[in-house]
């Protein structure tokens, strides 16, 4: 089995409750709190770990809630390869309206990096043995952290062979052009903000998918369309898929969940399209679990062998 590593750089840990109503300057009364490990990477490594796959994942630790963090992430049986960092663990929380069936999501900016700490992170990924197939690097950056990290990581994954893909926004999905990563799964309106343009058609859109792979952001584009399913570029292909219909739920995990599906349907080698329709299989799957808990196995198995049997897919290789 391919090995998988990913990497977080700003790992939160995930604090969810409920309430009847949120209000303005209103004391809340919640329910018990749920608490996770979350960060991009994180997601995508429980995810990946609960579907058989063969991962590890690298992060920073730090002081405050970093040994709580390290613990429930230690008992979802994920391996772990943990930094020590001097700044906080930081924590994200959500709160789920009863009344009205709304999610209210708070997050926190997160520990500055030090210059060692950040190369020990990095280089923490070829360290793993055996070495990774692919490297996943997913979610946000640390304050004041150099969007162009990721070309340094890029570096370091040709070193050891690994394949780079990489779920980011803002500055740090920017930085990407000019060749760095394998795949990206930028959403719509991130695709929009690359490219400098509205894009209102199928054809606008795989039209702009395949800019970035010629601009040299990756040599498979993933784009997530939400409700709409997604569409996948690579050299001589071009996807679409609708999304498959689920009963609305929390999104929380749901990118994270489809980045995870997407690398193992990739370590395991299986065609283009497949890799599509599995990983929109496991970010569905995200929304059939409450609060922040991840993507079932079951599910996942269950939506993908339910596509596979509807064939649901415009290729245009």
């Amino acid at each position: 089995m391919t090995k998988i590593a990913t990497l977080t750089l700003n790992p939160a840990l995930d604090v969810s409750t409920r309430t009847d109503k949120v209000r303005p300057t209103h004391k809340l009364r919640c329910e018990d709190p749920r608490y996770e490990p979350g960060g991009g990477g994180i997601n995508v490594a429980r995810v990946v770990h609960a579907l058989g796959g063969d991962v590890t994942a690298v992060f920073p630790c730090g002081a405050g809630s970093g040994a709580t963090f390290e613990k429930l992430l230690r008992d979802t049986g994920v391996p772990i390869a943990p930094v020590p960092i001097a700044g906080a663990t930081r924590e994200s929380f959500t709160v789920d309206e009863t009344e009205s069936d709304q999610q209210y999501r708070f997050v926190l900016p997160g520990p500055t990096l030090a210059a060692a700490e950040l190369d020990q992170l990095l280089h923490a990924v070829t360290r793993i043995d055996p070495a990774p197939g692919y490297v996943v690097a997913s979610g946000s950056l640390p304050p004041g952290c150099d969007p162009s990290v990721f070309h340094t990581l890029c570096g370091l994954c040709g070193e050891v062979g690994a394949r780079l893909v990489i779920d980011t926004s803002g500055p740090a999905l920017a930085a990407l052009e000019g060749g760095c990563a394998w795949l990206i799964k930028p959403s719509l309106r991130e695709l929009q903000e690359l490219v400098g343009r509205e894009l209102d058609g199928d054809a606008e859109q795989l039209a702009a998918a395949s800019e970035l792979r010629d601009r040299g952001f990756a040599e498979v584009v993933v784009v997530s369309l939400g409700e709409r399913g997604a569409l996948l570029v690579a050299e001589g292909t071009e996807l679409r898929m609708p999304a498959i219909e689920v009963p609305p739920g929390s999104a929380v995990g749901a990118g994270d969940s489809m980045v995870a599906g997407l690398t193992l349907a990739l370590a395991a080698e299986k065609r283009l399209e497949d890799v599509l329709r599995y990983g929109i299989a496991a970010g569905a799957a995200a929304l059939l679990t409450p609060g922040t808990e991840l993507t079932r196995r079951e599910d996942v198995e269950r939506l993908y062998s339910a596509a596979c049997s509807s064939g649901a897919a415009q290729n245009r290789s």
